[in-house]
């Protein structure tokens, strides 16, 4: 008790944690997918709160252009050129050497996210694209756990907590997702918005793990915080149909994430095949101020990235990364720039 009062003591004086709910803390375990903006915050907190397993997954390495919001990193991880996970988990040691931190460098998918449910009470979302949120939520309630849902982006912001057996599910609540090419590394995001969101995502896992999961709100919370916008939404019943919490098909989990990513052998390059066709006069607008290059063909758009790599994109959906035979690197930049 002694050695809790001397860490925790502040917020153990809040009386719905108190002693006991510090216990159940550091008897927790979270899973929090994706270290960059908000895993990053979200496990920051996690850590100094004392939850006493943290375990996370990220495909993706550190670059000089996270560090404006990406709280854990700094230039030398850039220069380093770590991958997050390492990256955070050293930072997360250095903050709090008596719980249990686990950082993974790889990409989950429908053939590896169940190996890391093992003992899991929360799953947090710190990813920025809807077909690995869509995993999540069907592991979280085919082992019914909560799953924390979070998502920033230019000035806006939104957070949710789905509960097996009590609320409905992402997939409720957006039956359907189609890239807009709208992601941070389009359109920009502004780092207090990644804050926030990430501090609720953070608060709701508190009041889980604690014993205080009546005090969690069933609904979705957005706003924008340059227009000063707030807005509240009830998540609603299930879907009588929904594929996942109503009939227990979980189709993310059922059908392989990999069918549509191939690494084209000799050629320095992934191909991605997305699931809508491209506009490529529409793209060329959008990805043309933020890359090196653009070039446009009546058959297909090359464009030029600041990292190296190039991005080929087909009118029917295809797009080719090149110059990586890097599954989890193509998927990052496919994600970054076009939005998965």
């Amino acid at each position: 008790m002694e050695e809790l009062w001397g860490r925790y003591s502040r917020q153990m004086l809040f009386h719905p944690i108190g002693k006991e709910g510090q216990e159940h803390l550091l008897n927790g375990k979270v899973l929090i997918v994706g270290m960059g903006a908000l895993g990053t915050v979200v496990a920051n907190h996690l850590a100094r709160a004392g939850v006493g397993n943290l375990v996370f997954c990220d495909r993706d390495y550190v670059e000089m252009s996270n560090l404006q919001r990406q709280t854990l990193f700094d230039e030398d991880d850039v220069a380093r050129f770590l991958p997050k996970a390492v990256a955070a988990e050293q930072k997360l040691r250095k903050l709090n050497s008596s719980i249990n931190i686990e950082g993974h460098v790889t990409d989950i998918t429908s053939e590896n996210v169940e190996e890391f449910m093992n003992g899991v009470d929360v799953i947090i979302d710190g990813t920025d694209n809807f077909q690995t949120r869509y995993l999540l939520n069907d592991v979280a309630y085919k082992y019914e756990v909560p799953f924390i849902y979070g998502g920033a982006v230019s000035s806006r912001g939104m957070e949710a907590v789905f509960i097996p057996g009590k609320t409905s599910c992402l997939r409720c609540l957006f039956p359907t997702h189609d890239s807009t090419g709208q992601t941070c590394d389009t359109i920009g995001v502004l780092s207090p918005v990644v804050d926030i969101v990430a501090s609720l995502e953070a608060l709701a896992c508190l009041k889980l793990l604690s014993g205080n999961e009546d005090e969690i709100s069933p609904e979705l919370s957005t706003f924008d915080v340059w227009n000063n916008h707030h807005f509240s939404m009830k998540l609603g019943k299930a879907h009588e149909a929904c594929p996942t919490c109503q009939l227990k098909e979980f189709p993310s989990l059922t059908q392989s994430t990999q069918n549509d990513v191939t690494t084209l052998c000799g050629r320095d390059t992934v191909q991605i095949v997305g699931p809508n066709e491209f506009d490529l006069v529409v793209w060329e607008s959008k990805l043309n101020p933020i890359v090196r290059a653009v070039k446009r063909t009546p058959f297909l758009l090359r464009v030029y990235l600041h990292e190296g790599e190039k991005i080929v994109m087909f009118p029917d959906g295809r797009t080719l990364i090149q110059g990586t035979e890097d599954v989890s690197r193509a998927k990052s930049l496919f994600s970054k720039y076009i939005g998965m």
